[in-house]
């Protein structure tokens, strides 16, 4: 296991310094809730048809609010070893001023390298297209003293729509306790400019976690249950070019009710306290966090609002026995 640990500490390493910091990404509060869009390892992990819907409503109170919305199916299959997933994304800026649309197809590959611990390895292709609402855009040219904005604009029109490929990789790592993994998106940093060349910078995420058995007396010889009460510390670290973000918390699981709470700094200044609220009930999760915005922009952004919900199918058994990953599902 300590050698395991070592190998990805040197990819990590490794990779870090390949990274300078552009624009960043959208991101998601519950990042366990949206599996495939952290790490494209995680198709499959749960054997069975997943199917899996989030929104997200950014700063509600500021004009020109971000709303991202994301759906995705996965599944583990025997004759690949390993997993497929199909997710789309749409992610509306400035209310609709710059809008982007994605699709991704993911497989992974699984590996049991002992009865205890598997590794899957993710790769990623991705297609998307950035939409520019020019009527929704204003410049200095159309102010009048008196009027406001009265006159048009004599700025040149630009291609109103970018598209590009995109890919991405990543890798994972769990036993019925611990689970770590590390993902490198925009591999290829694809154009994503109207006017002049502005590549989508690479991003790297890094994430770790445990689960502690509050329940231990009794099980020696049995595997963990669902009902079984737990806690669930976590890290999540993300750089794109010179952005930097750590988040951390802890996950509280007493079935079928899930409760959290995060924090959320990018090294310079804190940015929100996250709490989260879960239920699962059968093959259904329903997820809600808030986000407390405590930067500068606390009095005006009005936090943030996360939704999912996941729908877990059963199947057939696998011919041969599959490890499910055992991390938080928000």
């Amino acid at each position: 296991m300590v050698k395991k640990i070592i190998i990805l500490l040197v990819a990590i390493a490794t990779i870090l310094p390949m990274l300078s910091l552009r624009a960043q990404d959208p991101h998601f509060s519950q990042f366990y809730a949206n599996p495939l869009y952290l790490n494209p390892a995680f198709a499959g992990t749960a054997i069975c048809p997943r199917l899996i819907m989030n929104y997200r409503n950014q700063w509600p109170s500021i004009s020109g609010t971000y709303v991202t919305y994301s759906a995705s199916y996965d599944q583990h299959i025997d004759a690949i070893s390993g997993g497929v997933g199909l997710m789309v994304n749409t992610d509306r800026a400035g209310e609709g001023t710059l809008t982007t649309n994605m699709i991704s197809g993911i497989y992974s590959y699984r590996l049991t390298v002992n009865r205890y611990f598997s590794i899957k390895a993710g790769f990623q292709a991705s297609y998307f297209q950035k939409n520019l609402d020019w009527q929704k855009l204003t410049f200095g040219d159309q102010i009048d003293p008196k009027h406001g904005f009265v006159f048009n604009t004599n700025e040149k029109l630009p291609e109103l729509k970018r598209s590009a490929t995109d890919f991405a990789v990543g890798l994972l790592g769990y036993s019925e306790s611990f689970f770590g993994g590390i993902a490198v998106h925009h591999l290829t940093e694809p154009n994503e400019g109207f006017i002049s060349v502005s590549k989508l910078p690479m991003k790297l995420t890094i994430h770790t976690g445990g689960i502690i058995d509050l329940k231990k007396q009794g099980r020696r010889y049995r595997r963990r249950r669902i009902e079984d009460p737990t806690l669930s510390p976590n890290l999540l670290y993300m750089q794109q070019q010179n952005f930097q973000q750590m988040n951390y918390g802890l996950y509280f699981n007493k079935y079928p009710f899930v409760g959290g709470i995060w924090f959320r700094q990018n090294f310079q200044n804190p940015d929100a306290l996250i709490l989260l609220m879960g239920f699962q009930q059968s093959m259904f999760k329903f997820g809600y966090s808030y986000d407390i915005t405590v930067s500068k922009l606390s009095n005006a952004s009005g936090g943030s609002h996360e939704f999912s919900l996941a729908l877990q199918f059963d199947c057939k058994p696998a011919k041969k026995r599959v490890r499910t990953i055992n991390c938080p599902s928000f």
